[in-house]
């Protein structure tokens, strides 16, 4: 339990840009575990997610994911003796990053992978670096290295080559493609205010708290659009896929993503994550007996040459 506790933010610092300034510029090693089960944890759920929304309706299937999650999560950190304060004086600023963060990202999914395949829906989801990077220069002032740019460029290759491989995929459903691509847009905008606007808050209570506010929004929505009675007949896919992301996805790898994202700079964090499409048309290969291209090869090895510029430090940051 001792995992979930630690500080969100370096509150001692109160100018924004000379708090940032002290974050690290690439993924310290004590961090690579979180990552490692953070790609797996998402990575693999693109594939749950379409077998539990096969059968549930999106707007019931995010209600599920984000009430039983935060449910989950506020219970493990109440047995583990954390302390949940409530957000006295940051409601509106933690409603905003969790409409951002939670709302707009989970419901634009939802609806995108209906229409999309699910390996492609992440590969489009995961541009989100694209745009969170130009944000944090303007908003938050970080600077692009050299390095940087080179692991963006890497990464971006890799995920152009999967977008060129399903081309044809994509092009037959554009509204899934725009959704899909709005909710990579609400996610970079909700990462980098997330920096901009610290909540003071440890990342166990602070996740359980945007994931139940944002979910707010989406259980209105579960009772006024859909009928719950399609629960009562799920098959055993559409039961693990929901149940997977309830434990896993949500509960889990919510507070892995605040940890990470709160612990290093935008850039670091955004390239760090160009691993989890990977993983997640992999996992479609594993589960749907689907074959790897060449493209798909070298995508990997893009996007695994991306990673190296975060995960290794500088050698002066080393000294």
């Amino acid at each position: 339990m001792d995992g979930f506790d630690g500080a969100a933010r370096n509150e001692g610092v109160s100018d924004p840009r000379q708090r940032l300034s002290t974050e690290p510029d690439h993924l310290p090693a004590r961090l690579w575990w979180l990552l490692a089960a953070l790609t797996l944890a998402w990575g693999f759920n693109w594939t749950a997610m379409k077998l539990a929304l096969a059968e549930v309706p999106p707007w019931i299937f995010r209600s599920l994911c984000l009430g039983l999650g935060s449910g989950v999560l506020f219970l493990v950190l109440r047995l583990g003796g954390q302390r949940i304060p409530l957000p006295r004086g940051q409601w509106l600023r933690l409603l905003m990053l969790a409409f951002l963060n939670i709302t707009g990202w989970n419901m634009l999914v939802a609806f995108g992978l209906t229409m999309i395949p699910s390996g492609r829906a992440s590969i489009l989801a995961y541009t989100m670096p694209a745009l969170a990077i130009p944000l944090s220069v303007w908003l938050l002032g970080e600077r692009v290295t050299a390095r940087k740019a080179v692991g963006l460029a890497l990464g971006l290759a890799g995920l152009a080559l999967l977008i060129g491989e399903g081309y044809a995929a994509i092009g037959a459903a554009p509204l899934g493609t725009l959704l899909t691509l709005g909710a990579a847009a609400s996610w970079a905008l909700g990462a980098v205010l997330q920096k901009k606007y610290p909540i003071a808050m440890a990342p166990g209570p602070y996740t359980a708290w945007i994931m139940l506010l944002g979910g707010v929004p989406i259980f209105i929505g579960a009772l006024v659009f859909e009928d719950l009675r399609a629960l009562a007949h799920l098959g055993p896919g559409a039961l693990f896929g929901t149940a997977y992301n309830v434990l896993v996805a949500f509960a889990f790898a919510h507070w892995a993503w605040i940890k990470l994202a709160t612990s290093v700079s935008v850039t670091a964090f955004s390239l760090s994550i160009l691993i989890i499409p990977v993983v997640a048309v992999f996992s479609g290969i594993v589960f749907l007996g689907e074959r790897p291209s060449a493209a798909e090869y070298a995508a990997l090895a893009l996007v695994l040459a991306s990673l190296a510029t975060v995960v290794t430090a500088r050698r002066a940051a080393a000294k």
